[in-house]
């Protein structure tokens, strides 16, 4: 499509109307046509409705339908692209006069001289006048701005006819009349442009007819140029007309020269499309990677924060079990993953910037600080669930050891109680002799003695029960109801026992005599009785213990039991002392001694068993407390060597933290070997990964072992994992940085020695040492570079070392404009905000000018190229422009055009080129 033909939509619509108003009314006297005006005549009349037509009208007679010069006006708007003075509106010949002049002051207006030509001979229908006039609108407005190598019109389009058609047998091109004649170089120029549409090889010279019809005919059915010429008036004329070849070659020009261009604006397309697909491409695979991993996050917090107890110990190390393998398996694979997506982002923003594209923006919930945040949440929550772990572990201990030890002191009191009960019932006092009375009242008494030894007993069992209620023991209601049963029996016990003492003591009155040994033995037998219980109680008790100092505790508590041992053993020797001197009373007196002891049902031979049996557990005490001596002084090895393994791996990261920290400030090497001393330390750290599995199979010893605690080191394995995670994120981060700096220095030329001077300007201002600068320090960076903050100018930085202060300075006061400056800046370099100023983003601010990318404006211009001018596209042309792949890619991204101008099908591409570099669309 022409230059002229593309500016033909702007606002005809109700134009048109207003020169169509007239016509039917318009005077149509034809005149005659001279042989000389007749090849002038057709040409011209073809040329005008050629762009008439896209007004909705066209002409029959060229003298006569201009006459009124309501057409002569449209003609000059669709060819310039501009509105003329609006046109009289009567039919008197003074009105088409006004309107003819108007039109012939628009020519004129142009720079065009207009000899012999008025208004009134195109009034008049004057032919001569009237071709003139045509010729003259076709010179400025089709010829006038051919331009070929400092050629223009008439010669510019003869020497672009020459040289398209060179290559061309039989085609000579001197002329713009008898060249013409056979038609060969009409058909070559069109077989040069579209060779789709004429098999040159098959024309012959000898057939110029049929040649100038071929040319002819596929003109108007495929390049829209329409016919203008008849073959049998060139070929009959000894010398066609010079003008009418010209108008009709010119449309050629106009039609392939606009062919060219498109070609040019694909290729400019294609190639913004390809990058843009690859970014998009990128994007997508961090969309998925992150969404995957959020995913993993999602369906994993839930299972550690599930704390629902166990009953039992073997359920708790199940889910300690599964905790392992979720650290040993499943995380590991997500930590490269979270890294990689890091690494990703940072690669597709370099880029994005490289290519003169806005910073990508995920998806809401799916940025790199939302992905970390999860992932720490994500750890809180891993951390929270071990120490779950451990703490229910030791209370599943503690309520195993607490419940066996509520039934073993149950046990003891319920078989020391039974049968007491009918025991206090009984009245056997009221037909006993007085020395039967007095023997079942000082039996009483060592009843209620032995009741009182009990009572501690009793509260021990209930303060257990307590506990195990606190500690949400899973048989509490059983705990409950059997030290329920204890008390109650024992409040009874209670009520009884002083009964039966007052009945007794009723009796007592009438009974005078009493054994006084009976009693005395009564008396030491029953607390020396209970000593021994309590002593087989304790030799029996269970312990659990964590530390050798504990168990050693024990110990030492065992051996000052011992050493009471003797004086115990001279007390029963005293207490079957007094069973013998009333065996011995009752030898020398004669005395028969009728059933037992009437103060207590205990006799020498129950104290000798008992006595017996604590000699026989304190031997089976001593074995179970070494035994468990050696269990914690090999818990105490574990912990040796966990701890001497701790104590080098968790200085060796910290070191080579330091390392990578060193190597990303050094200012004093290249990116090179900076690279190669990171892939150096890269594969040292994947070389010691074996020293970490060491240290996590010396963790599960320990922990299998049920060790929870080590004073020997202050690193938990939690802290090595958590460090050696840092130090592989850290390598893999740093590596990407220098290899993005790699990157930006190649696509921007920058020599190393410029690198180097950037990096020895950061690192100076860089105060914290930490690969970031402050706003502050990042301002004054600024201005020792020589930045004029509020003209917005920098001193050259190619070839020039900065001024760098030896002490940083405070930013020097700025004016208002530099503070508007200075905030825009930190937009380019801080876009999320973060506070602080990275090396990447210094290098690429510092080299944005030198940047050659493309701008919406010139995709814009391409577009429009393509679409002929208009201010849409259609999917045709999209089609028959791009690529098949660029074509689509565009189809289905591109949005309606909703202009007054749109046509059905038509597509904005304005829109689509500012979406391209993320620019509103104004």
């Amino acid at each position: 499509m022409t230059a002229l033909e593309s500016q033909a939509p702007f606002g005809l619509a109700y134009v048109a109307d207003d020169y169509m108003q007239q016509e039917e009314d318009w005077d149509r006297d034809l005149l005659l046509d001279p042989a000389w005006e007749k090849q002038q005549r057709k040409t011209f009349t073809a040329w005008c409705n050629s762009h008439l037509r896209k007004a909705g009208t066209q002409i029959e007679n060229i003298e006569e339908d201009f006459r009124n010069g309501l057409k002569l006006m449209l003609l000059l708007e669709v060819i310039s692209g501009e509105r003329l003075p609006k046109p009289d509106k009567g039919k008197m010949r003074f009105h088409k006069i006004a309107n003819v002049n108007k039109a012939l002051d628009f020519i004129a207006s142009k720079g065009v001289k207009l000899v012999s030509i008025g208004a009134e001979e195109i009034v008049d229908g004057n032919l001569k006048m009237t071709l003139g006039m045509i010729w003259t609108i076709i010179l400025r407005f089709a010829i006038q701005d051919i331009s070929v190598e400092e050629t223009s019109a008439k010669e510019g389009l003869l020497l672009w006819c020459q040289r398209k058609t060179a290559p061309y047998r039989n085609v000579n091109v001197q002329n713009f009349h008898i060249s013409w004649k056979d038609g060969l170089a009409l058909c070559a120029l069109i077989h040069r442009h579209r060779p789709d549409l004429i098999d040159y090889a098959k024309l012959r010279k000898d057939d110029p007819i049929g040649n100038l019809n071929t040319a002819f005919e596929v003109a108007e059915k495929y390049l829209d140029i329409p016919k203008m010429l008849d073959a049998e008036d060139i070929v009959n004329t000894p010398k066609p007309d010079e003008k009418a070849i010209m108008t009709y070659v010119s449309c050629f020009y106009h039609a392939f020269a606009g062919a060219e261009q498109a070609e040019t604006a694909a290729n400019r397309i294609c190639k913004v499309l390809a990058v843009n697909q690859e970014n998009e491409k990128l994007m997508e695979e961090y969309e998925k990677l992150a969404s995957e991993l959020l995913e993993w996050i999602r369906r994993t917090v839930p299972w550690l924060e599930n704390r629902a107890p166990e009953t039992s110990m073997a359920a708790m190390q199940r889910k300690l079990e599964d905790f392992r393998d979720y650290r040993r398996v499943h995380k590991p694979p997500r930590v490269q993953e979270k890294c990689q997506l890091e690494i990703n982002f940072n690669t597709l923003q370099t880029k994005l910037r490289l290519s003169n594209r806005p910073a990508f923006m995920p998806s809401e919930g799916k940025m790199v600080s939302d992905i970390a945040n999860a992932w720490k949440g994500l750890e809180q929550v891993e951390k929270g669930y071990e120490e779950w772990l451990l703490t229910e572990i030791r209370r599943l201990q503690r309520l195993d050891h607490l419940a066996e030890k509520f039934k073993h002191k149950a046990t003891l009191h319920e078989g020391w109680t039974r049968g007491k009960e009918e025991l206090l019932s009984q009245r056997d006092y009221e037909a006993a002799s007085l020395t039967e009375v007095r023997a079942l009242l000082r039996r009483h008494e060592a009843f209620e003695s032995d009741l009182a030894a009990h009572q501690d007993r009793v509260e021990q069992i209930a303060a257990i029960a307590q506990e195990l209620n606190e500690l949400d023991y899973h048989d509490a209601a059983t705990v409950n109801a059997r030290c329920q049963a204890i008390c109650d029996q024992w409040d009874t016990l209670g009520t009884l026992t002083q009964k039966r003492r007052d009945a007794l003591e009723r009796t007592e009155k009438l009974l005078e005599t009493i054994d006084q040994l009976y009693l005395e033995f009564a008396k030491r037998a029953a607390p020396f009785n209970n000593w021994m219980d309590g002593a087989v109680e304790d030799l029996q008790d269970m312990f659990i213990v964590h530390s050798i100092e504990e168990i050693q505790s024990l110990i030492a508590a065992h051996e000052q039991f011992k050493a009471t041992l003797p004086e115990a053993d001279r007390e029963r020797m005293a207490i079957v002392g007094i069973h013998g001197e009333i065996q011995k009373i009752a030898q020398t007196y004669g005395i028969k001694l009728s059933g037992g002891n009437p103060y207590t049902a205990l006799t020498h031979l129950d104290i000798a068993g008992k006595w017996d049996t604590v000699k026989k557990l304190v031997p089976h005490r001593d074995q179970t407390l070494q035994e468990e001596l050696s269990r914690q002084q090999s818990n105490e090895r574990l912990r040796r060597q966990f701890a001497a393994q701790a104590n080098i791996i968790g200085p060796w990261i910290q070191t080579k933290m330091e390392e990578l920290s060193r190597v990303s400030v050094d200012a004093s090497s290249s990116l090179e070997d900076q690279m190669s001393r990171l892939k150096q330390h890269e594969q040292n750290i994947i070389n010691y990964k074996s020293n970490i599995d060491k240290l996590e199979g010396d963790h599960q010893l320990i922990q299998e072992a049920l060790v929870f605690d080590n004073r020997h080191t202050n690193y938990t394995m939690e802290h090595i994992r958590v460090g050696w995670e840092q130090l592989l994120t850290t390598v893999a981060r740093t590596i990407n940085e220098v290899e993005n700096q790699i990157l930006t220095r190649d696509a921007k030329g920058i020599s190393q020695e410029q690198m180097n001077e950037f990096r020895a300007s950061f690192n100076h201002f860089d105060r914290k040492r930490n690969g970031m600068m402050d706003p502050d320090d990042f301002r004054a960076c600024l201005i020792s570079m020589g930045y004029d903050l509020v003209g917005a100018q920098r001193d050259p930085l190619v070839g020039v070392t900065p001024n760098v202060p030896s002490t940083v300075d405070p930013p020097p006061c700025v004016s208002p404009q530099g503070e508007v400056e200075f905030a825009r800046i930190m937009m380019l370099v801080d876009p999320n905000n973060t506070g602080v100023v990275t090396f990447q983003a210094f290098i690429d601010f510092m080299t944005r000018e030198t940047a050659e990318t493309d701008t919406a404006e010139q995709v814009m211009a391409s577009f429009k190229i393509l679409a002929g001018d208009k201010n849409y596209i259609t999917v045709e042309e999209l089609r028959r422009e791009l690529p098949a792949e660029q074509a689509e890619y565009c189809i289905s991204r591109m949005v309606k055009y909703v202009g007054s101008d749109a046509v059905p099908g038509a597509l904005d591409y304005v829109s689509f080129s500012n979406a391209l570099y993320g620019e509103s669309d104004l």
